[in-house]
């Protein structure tokens, strides 16, 4: 089993581990030096055991706050998958029928008319006044 050497709080200690888990160790060691560090320039010094002992529930307070959080957004995101899958199993929306207005034939027909009277009055207006059209 390897040793490793880490430090807490700017005490030395040494801590075996099973193989290919010093990186574990070493993060984990890490977290709980930090904590350690923040006690110390709080309250100054302390015993090797009761430093370890605070910083050790400073860090259970954070974990236990982060799984509470990650509790409720596990519930969240349950929830959200289940709008997901109700959204999903809903049958297609029917088909829905628009009817565009259309121009009665009589105001079509009238219009054509009002046309042809404007071009045969413009056309006798050219005439009148000598304009020849190509």
């Amino acid at each position: 089993m390897p040793e490793v050497k880490i430090s807490i709080g700017g005490r030395e200690f040494e801590v075996a581990c099973q193989a290919g888990e010093e990186h574990f160790l070493k993060s984990a060691a890490q977290l709980l030096d930090n904590e350690a560090s923040v006690l110390a320039s709080q309250i100054g010094r302390l015993p090797s055991e009761r430093m370890l002992l605070m910083a050790g529930l400073m860090l259970a307070d954070k974990t236990a706050g982060m799984e509470e959080q990650m509790q409720a957004l596990e519930s969240k995101l349950a929830a959200q998958e289940a709008l997901i899958e109700e959204l999903r199993a809903r049958p297609e929306p029917e088909p829905q029928k628009l009817e565009v207005p259309v121009v009665p034939a009589e105001i079509t027909d009238t219009l054509a008319e009002m046309a042809a009277r404007a071009e045969s009055m413009a056309a006798a207006f050219e005439e009148r006044l000598g304009v020849t059209t190509s």
